[in-house]
């Protein structure tokens, strides 16, 4: 059986390199074999997130930076504005409701993005706000926030900015020092490419001030215990952690470097341009505002007639490549692509074939062949 193609927003097909870079021999995580590893790991994160502040990483999804990133921050009784424009979004506003944070939600109808101007409109009528938190790229939608712009809207306001990037780091523009963020987290299977399980943070001067503000009501997500380990010669994580998922982000994070950022972001958005306009060549439509279509991962509408099960199942079992389903009330009526990571033209001319394949099969289509002719135009 062929190997599977994996066109998911997460997780994404593993370098060799980082593959067997995760084969070294496990080291004592308290020794300081471990310390020169932890280090040079976690400022390569630094250089990714391009801030000077330092980094940490956490052994688990990229869900448990998100609740770091809030329960280190935000007072139970405190108020936190939540951007909720897609399952992600929801799922901050849940860490946040779990730890007793007054929560509001500032609602986006799934497929658009945040304007800068409700989010400066919703601070100024609520002065209280301690922080906001946005979803960089919702992957539930396909969507990616303005968080740029945004950033410029937040230098008026007190409130902390937390963003999250699991699903943008290493594909999208993200400067954490230029767009003025001070809680910033990400996930090792995305775009940076290394196998799942692995989580980063990186936090401001004013967001170590909140934390240090209040004692946490979390003890293994706890950034002041963090703080305290990282500090130490050699530097520790204060619980233990993946030695072997280190050893996998340390060899992803240098062929990220080895690219350049600039460059790999650049190859994210020339894939997302490719797959829209495949989308497009095919007859099908984008469930997204293409103003503010993801650079990560496209979602496409289910053509009328097709069933979720019929589509996927088949691109996946005949064809060999998996496509991720809608969330939530999507689910059965979209599809996504996911286009992060170590993807080029190879993968995505085999996942058009795929799916022009699969729905003309299923009498949904007359021309099997448009998407790959559009993705061949797009890479000439």
């Amino acid at each position: 059986m062929d190997e599977i193609l994996l066109m998911l927003p997460g997780p994404t097909t593993v370098d060799p390199r980082v593959l067997t870079a995760m084969s070294k021999a496990v080291v004592n995580h308290r020794g300081a074999k471990y310390g020169e590893i932890l280090t040079e790991t976690t400022e390569l994160m630094s250089k990714v997130f391009q801030t000077p502040n330092k980094s940490y990483l956490l052994t688990g999804s990229g869900t448990a930076a998100m609740e770091a990133a809030i329960a280190n921050t935000v007072a139970p009784g405190e108020k936190m504005l939540n951007v909720v424009g897609g399952k992600f979004g929801e799922r901050f506003m849940k860490i946040a409701n779990a730890h007793g944070i007054d929560t509001q939600e500032l609602s986006i109808e799934w497929g658009t993005a945040v304007t800068p101007k409700q989010i400066e409109e919703t601070l100024d009528e609520n002065e209280d706000i301690k922080a906001i938190s946005v979803i960089h790229n919702e992957t539930s939608t396909g969507v990616a926030a303005p968080i740029k712009e945004i950033g410029k809207v937040m230098k008026n306001y007190d409130a902390l900015y937390i963003v999250d990037t699991v699903s943008s780091l290493g594909g999208d523009e993200v400067n954490v020092e230029k767009f003025g963020i001070d809680v910033c987290v990400t996930g090792s299977q995305k775009c940076l490419a290394a196998p799942p399980g692995m989580a980063a943070i990186t936090l401001s001067d004013e967001a170590w001030k909140a934390v240090d503000s209040f004692d946490t009501n979390t003890f293994y997500l706890d950034m002041k215990a963090a703080r305290k380990s990282g500090d130490k010669t050699p530097p520790e994580t204060p619980y233990t952690p993946s030695v072997s998922l280190t050893y996998a982000m340390n060899e992803a994070l240098k062929i990220v470097m080895e690219e350049g950022l600039e460059n790999r972001v650049a190859r994210h958005h020339k894939a997302a341009k490719a797959s829209v306009a495949a989308v497009k060549a095919l007859g099908l439509e984008l469930f997204a505002d293409e103003k503010v279509s993801s650079a990560t991962v496209t979602a496409v509408k289910m053509p009328e007639g097709v069933s979720d099960a019929d589509f996927r199942g088949t691109t996946r079992d005949k064809y060999s490549v998996e496509l991720a389903g809608g969330q939530d009330h999507l689910k059965g009526n979209i599809f996504r692509i996911g286009h992060m990571g170590c993807i080029s033209y190879k993968e995505l001319v085999q996942t058009f074939a795929a799916i022009g394949m699969t729905l003309k099969g299923l009498g949904a289509i007359e021309d099997a062949s448009a998407g790959v002719a559009s993705i061949t135009e797009s890479y000439l």
